[in-house]
């Protein structure tokens, strides 16, 4: 063989060698399907569960105050510690209260025993009814004073009227006060009362749904409510909201709420700021989609749908509020659809995608 045919052969294998490359090639390309990740479009009841800012008081806040006038001898707590309900806080002169008790004892008996002489003798008509009617009045008057005046002589040891915490003392040891003197604060801290607000939108949004019949509230609107406290921990009594407000407050556009926790333990301290989680409300035969599913167009939102064979469609939808961190469909989607979570840029519609299920690792495009 010259030269020259060899050279002329070994040109036209290389021809074709390379455009069968470039077809296959080619072909391969055509034939690309890039990932997206799907999920399934299911209708179901969904409880739809809120969360606020909210603050600890004590559900009473009960003012402890002198009874009697006298002076305080000494204070029986200390200041800021958790007193018991009947617990004696302050202690306070009793010399005067224990001879008015002496006194009215002495009126008693003198009383008393008049009254036993002249009861019989009026029996028999040998004294007369008013003689009778004075003694039974002076019996009974010394015994209302010999009563009010043990009264008086307890009233000199002042307790606490609940079980709370306490405050600091108003007036010191060895000061005189009167019988309406404020003397110290006590909390009760058991139960709690947290105090929150709710967004006036939020919460006309709920009753909006509820008069469309796709929210229920719970029955007699007594909500369940947990409790976050400030250390990240949960307060192991689960609670009931107890109030929300019929108006919105003018001011701040909220309506004022409240939930009562049992707090036995203490874990929960008047001022103490927390989170309360509220539930009870439930979103009927509901459509929740993620955010990520969805594309903002000039013609309104919609989803990529993905059929049987695995091409791309658009549905428009039509949304309402965000539940979490998705969207409520109110229109376009009926339950049963796939349609795209992650990967929604890449999948136009009338494409094939390589189609993976919501969690599964993200796989790079290939070729089949």
């Amino acid at each position: 063989m010259s030269i020259r045919p060899a050279f002329l052969f070994a040109a036209a294998l290389t021809l074709c060698l390379v455009s069968a490359c470039k077809n296959a090639e080619e072909g391969k390309r055509a034939d690309v399907r890039m990932p997206v990740t799907v999920v399934d479009v299911t209708v179901a009841d969904v409880s739809w569960p809120a969360q606020y800012q909210a603050q600890a008081s004590g559900s009473r806040a009960v003012e402890v105050r002198a009874r009697v006038q006298g002076i305080i001898e000494k204070r029986l707590y200390t200041e800021g510690d958790f007193v018991r309900e009947g617990q004696q806080l302050f202690q306070l002169e009793r010399d005067q209260y224990e001879a008015q008790v002496q006194y009215a004892q002495a009126q008693y008996t003198s009383a008393e025993r008049e009254w036993h002489r002249i009861r019989p003798l009026y029996q028999k008509n040998a004294v007369s009814q008013k003689e009778r009617d004075v003694a039974l009045a002076a019996y009974e008057t010394a015994k209302a004073s010999l009563r009010q005046a043990r009264i008086n002589l307890d009233y000199c040891q002042v307790t606490s009227p609940v079980s709370g915490y306490s405050s600091k003392e108003h007036v010191t040891p060895g000061n005189l006060v009167s019988g309406n003197s404020l003397l110290t604060t006590v909390n009760q801290t058991d139960p709690m009362h947290i105090d929150f607000s709710i967004a006036a939108p939020e919460r006309l949004t709920r009753q909006r749904l509820a008069a469309e019949g796709r929210l229920v509230f719970p029955p007699e609107n007594r909500y369940r409510a947990r409790l976050k406290l400030l250390d990240g921990s949960m307060h192991p009594e689960e609670g009931a909201v107890t109030f929300i407000d019929s108006q919105i407050q003018p001011s701040t556009g909220v309506f004022k709420a409240r939930a009562v926790f049992a707090n036995a333990n203490n874990s929960i301290i008047p001022g103490q700021y927390v989170r309360i989680f509220m539930d009870g409300d439930v979103l009927t035969k509901a459509i929740l989609i993620p955010q990520t599913c969805v594309m903002v167009t000039q013609k309104g939102s919609l989803v990529m749908g993905v059929d049987k064979d695995d091409t791309v469609y658009p549905i428009p939808v039509t949304l309402d509020v965000v539940v979490g961190d998705k969207y409520l469909v109110t229109s376009g989607l009926t339950g049963g659809e796939r349609i795209v979570s992650e990967g929604i840029i890449k999948a136009r519609p009338g494409s094939r995608v390589r189609v993976q299920t919501a969690g599964a690792p993200q796989e790079a495009a290939s070729g089949q």
